[in-house]
């Protein structure tokens, strides 16, 4: 007779959905992100990155353009990124992601709050990559 308990089988969380993503407070995420490790700051990386990536890529920025601006939050801080006229191109993007930069800005400490910054805009950049790799080179249905 086993005196172990039977293995219970998690089932893992649903998915969600771009437009779940899209609505996501990534202001507030980026706050607490880049104040607080642990689930935060997974919470950030995983969704809050897919999330900022359906937008800008809704808002046509080539991921090229998250990329540069992940090298100048690098170079010269978040403050001085948020200060931007245009930190990604096209108006509407710009005010988008200046918001993210502003909260982000907020508390980022340092060269630390920098990079992590930095870090986050390159997770988008990749995830944003990737939704339009997949989407060129999607299968035909025959």
């Amino acid at each position: 007779m086993s005196t172990h308990a039977p293995q219970q089988r998690r089932t893992p969380p649903p998915g969600r959905t771009d437009e779940e993503l899209a609505r996501s407070d990534l202001p507030a995420m980026l706050r607490y992100g880049l104040s607080f490790a642990g689930p935060h700051r997974t919470a950030l990386f995983g969704d809050g990155a897919v999330g900022a990536a359906v937008l800008l890529d809704r808002r046509g920025v080539p991921p090229r353009a998250v990329a540069f601006l992940a090298k100048v939050v690098r170079s010269g801080g978040v403050r001085y990124a948020a200060g931007l006229p245009e930190p990604v191109p096209g108006a509407q993007a710009a005010a988008t992601v200046r918001s993210w930069l502003e909260s982000a800005a907020d508390v980022a400490n340092g060269l630390d709050g920098d990079e992590t910054t930095a870090r986050w805009l390159e997770a988008v950049a990749e995830v944003l990559g990737l939704r339009r790799t997949h989407r060129t080179h999607r299968p035909s249905a025959d």
